[in-house]
C-alpha cells in the first residue's frame, strides 16, 4: 500500500504516545504526521490542513474527542477524512458513542504496530474514493 504524500494527524495529549504513535505511523509508510496535543489544538491545524486520516485519543485536556470527531464530520471539505478513535476506554458503550461521533474505527490502548496497520488500512480502504 503507497502512502507517500499521505498526511496522518495524530491528536493525542501524552507526548511519549504522541511521539510513539507518530514512529509507528511512520514505520507502516506514512511520511507525514502532523502533530496536536489538544483538540483546540487540532481544531486549528484542520483550519488549514486537510490530513488523509485522523488519529484521535478520546481523552485530551481540553474537549473531546468525540466532539473532534464532530467537529470533522461537520466541516465542509473534511466530512470525509477517517478518524481512527483510539482509547484505553474499553466499555461497548464509549465505542458506541465514537460511532455516533462518526469515527470510521476504534483502536484501544495499547496496541500493537500490527494492530495500528490493521486499523488504519481498513479505515482508508472503507473511505470514499476520489473521483480524479
Amino acid at each position: 500500500m503507497q502512502q507517500q504524500g499521505t498526511t496522518v494527524l495524530v491528536v493525542e495529549d501524552s507526548p511519549m504516545f504522541r511521539r510513539m504513535l507518530s514512529d509507528m505511523l511512520q514505520s507502516i509508510g506514512y511520511t507525514r504526521v502532523l502533530e496536536a496535543f489538544s483538540g483546540q489544538a487540532a481544531k486549528e491545524l484542520l483550519a488549514v490542513e486537510r490530513p488523509d486520516l485522523v488519529c484521535l485519543d478520546l481523552t485530551l485536556p481540553d474537549i473531546s474527542g468525540y466532539e473532534v470527531c464532530e467537529h470533522i464530520r461537520a466541516t465542509p471539505g473534511l466530512q470525509d477524512v477517517p478518524v481512527l478513535m483510539i482509547s484505553a476506554r474499553t466499555q461497548t458503550m464509549d465505542r458506541a458513542q465514537a460511532e455516533e461521533a462518526g469515527a470510521s474505527g476504534y483502536l484501544i490502548k495499547p496496541f500493537t504496530p500490527e494492530e495500528l496497520r490493521q486499523q488504519v488500512e481498513r479505515v482508508m480502504a472503507a473511505r470514499p474514493r476520489k473521483e480524479a
